[in-house]
Formats: C-alpha cells, structure tokens, sequence
C-alpha cells in the first residue's frame, strides 16, 4: 500500500540488532540519545580531519554502543583499518609486523578516548574503544554509499559510479544491490529519480538479511540523496 518502512527497523529481533545497547529511566531517555549522538559526531569529526586517505572513503561501517553501570564500551566497525592505522597519507601501506600495527592502532584508541571522553565529561563511567575490522568491506552499504558520494564530487557521471560500486559488491558475494539516487542528476534544472538493480533485494521477507543506509551527497549543484540496499 506504498507505506515504506526503514528496512532495519523492520527486522529488529529476526536478522536485525541494535546499534546501541541500554537501558534508561524515561525521563533520562533523551539525554542517554545525546550522548550516543555526541560519541558518534566525535568519533567521525576526528576521522575525517586527522586521517585523510587518497580515494577520500573515511571507511567507517557503523559505531556500537553499549552502556553498563560503570564502563561505555564503543566497538567502531572499520572497512580499512590499516589506513586508520597509519596517518600520512604519503605513507599508506600495509606493515609487516603485528606489533607495529597494535603499536599505533593503540595511540590512535588513546586519542579517541580522550576526545570522547572530554566531549561527554562521564562523571563514574570509564570509555573503552575497540576497532573491529569488517573482512569485505565493499559488502557494506556505508562504505558503498561514501564511494560513490566521492565519485560524484569528483565529477563523475552517476551511471558510471553507481556501476562501479555494484560491481565491487558483486565480488564481495553478495546475492543482489539495489541503488537509488535522486536529485538534480547531472545538472540538469529538474531533478529525478533513476534506480539499477542487480539480483535478488527480497525487501518483503523478513528473514532475508538486507543491509540498508541512506546517505546524503552535497555536490556543487545540490544535495543528492543516495539509498542503498544489499541482500
């Protein structure tokens, strides 16, 4: 009947888990909200000012957030978690040893919890961060949507980035890909919707597991928004 839902709500508790995990009196529910959304700002604002990477993906799939009596455990999930590793884009490339890389993942989780830590000011919590790295990042539809944000801020035509991010979905196995953007495509003084679609997106089942993100792309001729759904 054209009554859309988010397709995450509509699996939570079948495939579908929250992204932040605790509990609060209704009274303190907004200022628990808050927090989450201080945490999230804090932690994507220092990603994209401190660790700049060449093809311009921040890589940052979803930021988990569970709260207990005394300790705010905060996983961030990273697609490429080797360039978070290393700062200078210059010298992005894969170490060899392990105890480097433990080395410098571990001062930059210093720094984010001193960030955190000051913007939320938790009077008896302590902050724990850990990174998880995601094995196929390409199969997330973050890290897919802020591909091609990129491609169109670099002036590539839409077709040809959207293409290009279905394909590395493709090799990533994934069983289907549907991507729609709407706005002033192209420049063009009206703007439209257009949609592609490969293989199955069973968006009626509930025990197909899609993976949904809808993600806004400010161009020079407007704001594009961009959704992306991945069985």
């Amino acid at each position: 009947m054209a009554q859309k839902i988010n397709p995450l709500g509509f699996r939570l508790g079948i495939t579908q888990n929250h992204h932040s995990l605790w509990f609060a009196q209704p009274k303190n529910y907004s200022q628990g909200l808050q927090e989450d959304k201080k945490i999230r700002n804090s932690i994507q604002n220092y990603v994209q000012k401190n660790i700049k990477i060449p093809s311009g993906v921040v890589g940052i799939s979803r930021i988990e957030i569970q709260k207990r009596i005394d300790v705010i455990q905060v996983r961030i999930y990273l697609g490429f978690q080797k360039l978070l590793i290393e700062r200078n884009p210059k010298k992005i490339k894969e170490f060899q040893m392990n105890v480097m890389e433990e080395l410098k993942k571990m001062n930059v989780i210093e720094e984010l919890q001193m960030i955190v830590q000051k913007e939320l000011n938790p009077i008896n919590q302590k902050l724990n961060i850990n990174l998880t790295r995601i094995p196929k990042p390409y199969k997330d539809p973050n890290i897919l949507a802020e591909f091609i944000a990129e491609q169109l801020k670099n002036r590539v035509s839409f077709r040809k980035a959207i293409k290009k991010a279905i394909e590395l979905a493709k090799r990533a196995d994934t069983k289907g890909i549907q991507v729609q953007i709407a706005g002033r495509l192209g420049g063009k003084d009206m703007a439209r919707i257009e949609w592609i679609r490969e293989g199955r997106v069973p968006l009626q089942t509930l025990r197909a597991k899609i993976d949904y993100c809808s993600y806004t792309v400010r161009t020079i001729y407007g704001a594009l928004g961009l959704k992306i759904w991945i069985f």
